[in-house]
């Protein structure tokens, strides 16, 4: 498989990696709002990797870098999505690899990721990749409507 990894710059990535996305997060229904979305992210440090086959655009994985003071410096995945059609064909593991390595050029000390309960395949999928559960994620909407 010839997969080619590069950041999405452009306005015209982004438009190209809105339908991929998706996929992960169906909530999404608006390119332009994607894309002023991905855009307003860029500026507090977002970065979106993608992959491509061809000219096809195959996987995603969206991250930053973060420091606090439970993880010190460390690189936070936000969305790590593949088509449905290159599942289980390295794609995924390619993006969290590439993302593993940009977080020791920036020498982080951890790699997290957040993921559904519910998400048992995906959750074999990051044990695979190294990656432990050590901890339950909490949230709370604070929306007043």
């Amino acid at each position: 498989m010839n997969l080619q990894l590069r950041h999405v710059e452009t306005n015209q990535d982004i438009h190209a990696a809105f339908a991929v996305m998706r996929e992960l997060r169906p909530h999404l229904v608006d390119v332009d709002a994607f894309i002023a979305q991905v855009q307003r992210q860029a500026r507090e440090g977002y970065r979106l990797l993608a992959t491509w086959q061809g000219t096809e655009l195959v996987g995603l994985a969206g991250y930053r870098l973060q420091e606090n003071l439970i993880y010190g410096r460390f690189l936070y995945i936000d969305d790590l999505v593949t088509t449905a059609n290159v599942r289980s064909t390295g794609v995924g593991a390619a993006l969290v690899d590439a993302v593993r390595e940009e977080g020791y050029r920036h020498d982080c000390k951890q790699l997290i990721l957040d993921t559904a309960l519910s998400n048992s395949r995906g959750q074999r999928f990051y044990f695979r990749q190294g990656l432990l559960s050590r901890a339950l994620h909490f949230g709370q909407a604070l929306s007043k409507e």
